[in-house]
């Protein structure tokens, strides 16, 4: 926001004597001033350099101050500035005309010099206020978005606008979608023997890969808990391909860290485990929200990633009857599961060409 104590006016007027007369008061006084001799001028000129104050006169040939005025309002980065219409015609018809048309005020000829001054200095106090006021709504604007870009980093969009309209509990049941979680092997075994910054760092490029998978795959990432990630398939907005989706993603994740490892760092393993059946998720905490799942789905697919082989995608009979034609296979047969008893796992291997 430009200081209004040496503001910039332009002086419209085609004739060269008022022009003058004009110019030299108003730069005594400490303002910036340009001429225009006539209306044309006068809006190249506020095209292409800003203004303060525009002092109009009406009879001019070729374009009068009616139709500068009405260009100037129409026009959408030229209409916040504060015209003052100096003009002979002094019939209430013209002041009406000129106010209807957007002119801040209105001074007839030959005007009072003590009386410019004071009208030139309400009309700049106004465009400073309004400056003022439209400098802080950009700045709450912004505010606005870095707020919004923040709560979508936490909540799903469609969970986020839920929110904002009515901020009580979320809690929906959803009956069918699939869940995936995946861990580094090893990698808490690197805490003794590199800096923490350099331990987040590497979680960071590595989760950051996943993220674009997720969003590449159209899932939702739900969270990070240590070196393990969590992401599901099938809500907030249901989708019937939900079980193929987090397949692919498995598939990409394993693609991604055999990129990874080719660098000269220490390679890691990544073990993953899905499993697809009923959930709920909501909204807990007040400060600092979390968009969470809860229900047996989960807690089973965190035991197919804890009790799954490095480098290996484990899934439960569910998930593989959802996806047999599409995927291909390898039946690893019936192991035990800590607090489900005995359960028949399959490894996702690839999926089948041209599925």
């Amino acid at each position: 926001m430009r200081s209004l104590e040496n503001a910039s006016v332009l002086v419209v007027d085609d004739n060269e004597a008022n022009r003058d007369l004009l110019r030299r008061r108003l730069k005594r006084q400490g303002y910036r001033v340009t001429v225009a001799e006539d209306g044309f001028r006068a809006l190249e000129l506020m095209r292409e350099q800003p203004f303060d104050l525009v002092l109009l006169d009406i009879m001019m040939p070729r374009m009068n101050g009616y139709q500068v005025l009405e260009q100037v309002k129409a026009d959408s980065d030229l209409r916040d500035i504060p015209v003052l219409v100096i003009s002979a015609l002094d019939d209430l018809d013209s002041v009406v005309k000129c106010i209807e048309l957007g002119a801040e005020d209105y001074l007839p000829k030959p005007f009072n010099p003590i009386l410019l001054k004071a009208r030139i200095g309400a009309c700049l106090e106004k465009k400073r206020l309004h400056d003022q006021e439209k400098a802080y709504l950009e700045q709450l604007r912004v505010e606005q978005e870095k707020s919004e870009r923040l709560l979508l980093n936490i909540l799903p969009q469609a969970i986020a606008e839920r929110l904002k309209q009515n901020p009580r509990t979320i809690a929906d049941s959803f009956a069918d979608v699939s869940v995936l979680f995946a861990d580094i092997v090893g990698f808490t075994k690197l805490w003794s023997r590199i800096s923490p910054t350099q331990l987040v760092e590497l979680l960071n490029e590595i989760f950051s890969g996943f993220d674009e998978l997720a969003e590449k795959n159209g899932l939702e990432k739900i969270k990070t808990i240590g070196d393990a990630y969590m992401v599901v398939g099938g809500l907030p907005i249901p989708r019937a391909d939900h079980a193929e989706a987090i397949a692919q993603m498995a598939l990409d994740m394993q693609r991604q860290m055999a990129q990874f490892n080719q660098g000269d760092r220490e390679p890691f393993s990544i073990r993953i485990g899905i499993s697809t059946g009923p959930v709920v998720a909501g909204v807990i905490g007040t400060n600092k929200f979390i968009y969470d799942l809860w229900g047996d789905t989960v807690n089973t697919a965190s035991r197919m990633e804890s009790h799954g082989i490095a480098n290996t995608i484990q899934v439960t009979e569910a998930t593989y009857e959802r996806l047999k034609d599409r995927f291909i296979f390898e039946r690893r047969g019936v192991i035990e599961v800590k607090g489900k008893g005995k359960m028949t796992t399959y490894l996702l291997v690839d999926r089948k060409e041209n599925c």
